[in-house]
Protein backbone atom coordinates (compact mmCIF):
# COMPACT_ATOMS: atom_id res chain seq x y z
CA UNK A 1 0.00 0.00 0.00
CA UNK A 2 1.32 3.45 -0.89
CA UNK A 3 2.61 5.64 1.87
CA UNK A 4 0.98 8.99 2.48
CA UNK A 5 2.51 12.43 2.74
CA UNK A 6 -0.05 14.83 4.18
CA UNK A 7 0.83 18.52 4.35
CA UNK A 8 -1.49 20.69 6.45
CA UNK A 9 -0.88 24.44 6.24
CA UNK A 10 -2.62 27.63 7.31
CA UNK A 11 -2.31 30.72 9.43
CA UNK A 12 -1.72 30.68 13.17
CA UNK A 13 -4.84 29.53 15.00
CA UNK A 14 -6.44 27.87 11.99
CA UNK A 15 -6.55 24.42 13.64
CA UNK A 16 -3.62 22.74 11.87
CA UNK A 17 -2.09 21.13 14.96
CA UNK A 18 -5.41 19.89 16.30
CA UNK A 19 -6.42 18.35 12.97
CA UNK A 20 -2.95 16.84 12.42
CA UNK A 21 -2.88 15.21 15.88
CA UNK A 22 -6.35 13.74 15.40
CA UNK A 23 -5.43 12.53 11.93
CA UNK A 24 -2.29 10.85 13.26
CA UNK A 25 -4.31 9.17 16.00
CA UNK A 26 -6.91 7.93 13.52
CA UNK A 27 -4.31 6.69 11.04
CA UNK A 28 -2.68 4.67 13.81
CA UNK A 29 0.78 3.21 14.17
CA UNK A 30 3.45 3.97 11.59
CA UNK A 31 2.23 7.54 11.20
CA UNK A 32 4.83 10.24 11.83
CA UNK A 33 3.75 13.79 12.74
CA UNK A 34 6.17 16.66 12.10
CA UNK A 35 4.89 19.92 13.63
CA UNK A 36 6.73 22.97 12.29
CA UNK A 37 6.40 24.79 15.64
CA UNK A 38 8.00 21.92 17.56
CA UNK A 39 10.91 21.65 15.13
CA UNK A 40 11.53 25.38 14.84
CA UNK A 41 10.61 26.71 18.28
CA UNK A 42 11.35 23.78 20.61
CA UNK A 43 14.02 21.62 18.99
CA UNK A 44 16.05 24.33 17.26
CA UNK A 45 14.89 27.53 19.01
CA UNK A 46 15.30 29.48 15.78
CA UNK A 47 13.34 32.37 14.34
CA UNK A 48 11.11 31.94 11.31
CA UNK A 49 13.34 33.67 8.79
CA UNK A 50 14.06 32.66 5.20
CA UNK A 51 16.68 29.91 5.15
CA UNK A 52 16.24 28.98 8.84
CA UNK A 53 17.56 25.57 9.89
CA UNK A 54 14.05 24.17 10.53
CA UNK A 55 13.41 24.10 6.78
CA UNK A 56 16.11 21.51 6.16
CA UNK A 57 15.33 19.54 9.31
CA UNK A 58 11.61 19.25 8.46
CA UNK A 59 12.56 17.93 5.02
CA UNK A 60 15.10 15.49 6.45
CA UNK A 61 12.62 14.21 9.05
CA UNK A 62 9.90 13.69 6.42
CA UNK A 63 12.27 11.80 4.14
CA UNK A 64 13.49 9.69 7.08
CA UNK A 65 9.87 8.75 7.78
CA UNK A 66 9.37 7.90 4.12
CA UNK A 67 12.49 5.69 4.01
CA UNK A 68 11.34 3.86 7.16
CA UNK A 69 7.87 3.20 5.75
CA UNK A 70 5.86 5.70 7.76
CA UNK A 71 2.92 7.77 6.62
CA UNK A 72 4.10 11.35 7.20
CA UNK A 73 2.07 14.37 8.31
CA UNK A 74 3.79 17.76 8.12
CA UNK A 75 1.87 20.65 9.65
CA UNK A 76 2.55 24.31 10.22
CA UNK A 77 2.14 27.79 8.85
CA UNK A 78 4.86 26.76 6.38
CA UNK A 79 4.58 29.99 4.41
CA UNK A 80 5.12 29.60 0.69
CA UNK A 81 7.85 32.26 0.53
CA UNK A 82 10.03 30.48 3.13
CA UNK A 83 9.04 26.81 2.89
CA UNK A 84 7.62 26.49 -0.64
CA UNK A 85 10.79 25.24 -2.33
CA UNK A 86 11.38 22.65 0.39
CA UNK A 87 7.75 21.48 0.26
CA UNK A 88 7.96 21.13 -3.54
CA UNK A 89 11.15 19.06 -3.19
CA UNK A 90 9.51 16.92 -0.50
CA UNK A 91 6.44 16.30 -2.65
CA UNK A 92 8.62 15.39 -5.65
CA UNK A 93 10.79 12.97 -3.65
CA UNK A 94 7.98 11.25 -1.74
CA UNK A 95 6.93 8.35 -3.96
CA UNK A 96 3.50 7.76 -2.50
CA UNK A 97 0.17 9.51 -2.17
CA UNK A 98 0.70 13.26 -1.57
CA UNK A 99 -2.15 15.34 -0.14
CA UNK A 100 -1.87 19.08 0.48
CA UNK A 101 -4.39 21.02 2.56
CA UNK A 102 -4.66 24.71 3.32
CA UNK A 103 -6.95 25.76 6.16
CA UNK A 104 -8.48 29.01 4.93
CA UNK A 105 -9.92 30.37 8.17
CA UNK A 106 -10.88 34.06 8.66
CA UNK A 107 -8.54 36.10 10.87
CA UNK A 108 -11.23 36.80 13.49
CA UNK A 109 -11.89 33.08 13.87
CA UNK A 110 -8.18 32.28 14.30
CA UNK A 111 -7.95 34.88 17.09
CA UNK A 112 -11.04 33.40 18.78
CA UNK A 113 -9.50 29.93 18.63
CA UNK A 114 -6.11 31.16 19.82
CA UNK A 115 -7.40 32.62 23.09
CA UNK A 116 -8.73 29.16 24.04
CA UNK A 117 -5.33 27.47 23.63
CA UNK A 118 -2.91 26.67 26.46
CA UNK A 119 -0.28 28.76 24.67
CA UNK A 120 -2.51 31.85 24.40
CA UNK A 121 -0.20 33.86 26.68
CA UNK A 122 2.85 33.32 24.42
CA UNK A 123 1.57 35.76 21.77
CA UNK A 124 -1.60 37.58 20.89
CA UNK A 125 -3.71 39.19 18.19
CA UNK A 126 -1.04 41.80 17.35
CA UNK A 127 1.58 39.15 16.51
CA UNK A 128 -0.97 37.01 14.69
CA UNK A 129 -1.83 39.99 12.48
CA UNK A 130 1.89 40.57 11.73
CA UNK A 131 2.29 36.93 10.66
CA UNK A 132 -0.99 36.79 8.71
CA UNK A 133 -0.84 35.80 5.04
CA UNK A 134 -3.99 35.90 2.93
CA UNK A 135 -4.47 32.96 0.59
CA UNK A 136 -0.93 31.59 1.01
CA UNK A 137 -1.69 28.67 -1.29
CA UNK A 138 1.14 26.60 -2.76
CA UNK A 139 -0.65 26.44 -6.10
CA UNK A 140 -0.02 22.74 -6.66
CA UNK A 141 -2.56 20.60 -8.51
CA UNK A 142 -3.55 18.49 -5.53
CA UNK A 143 -3.92 21.34 -3.00
CA UNK A 144 -7.30 21.36 -1.27
CA UNK A 145 -8.53 24.60 0.31
CA UNK A 146 -10.61 23.89 3.41
CA UNK A 147 -12.89 26.57 4.86
CA UNK A 148 -14.19 27.24 8.35
CA UNK A 149 -17.57 25.83 7.25
CA UNK A 150 -16.36 22.34 8.15
CA UNK A 151 -16.34 21.21 11.78
CA UNK A 152 -13.22 19.67 13.29
CA UNK A 153 -14.82 16.22 13.00
CA UNK A 154 -15.74 16.83 9.36
CA UNK A 155 -12.19 17.99 8.57
CA UNK A 156 -10.67 14.86 10.11
CA UNK A 157 -13.16 12.65 8.26
CA UNK A 158 -12.41 14.44 4.97
CA UNK A 159 -8.67 13.94 5.41
CA UNK A 160 -9.08 10.30 6.48
CA UNK A 161 -11.12 9.53 3.35
CA UNK A 162 -8.38 11.09 1.20
CA UNK A 163 -5.52 9.13 2.76
CA UNK A 164 -7.33 5.84 3.41
CA UNK A 165 -9.93 5.53 0.63
CA UNK A 166 -12.73 3.06 1.31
Amino acid sequence: MAQNLIIIRGNSGSGKSTIAKRLQFNMGRATMLIPQDVVRREILKTSDEPGNDAIELIYDMAMYGYRKGYDVIVEGILSKDKYGDMLAKMMNNFEGRVSVYYLDIPFEETVRRHVMKDSANEFGEKEMKEWWKDNDHLGVNNEVILSSDLSEDALVKTLMLAVKPQ
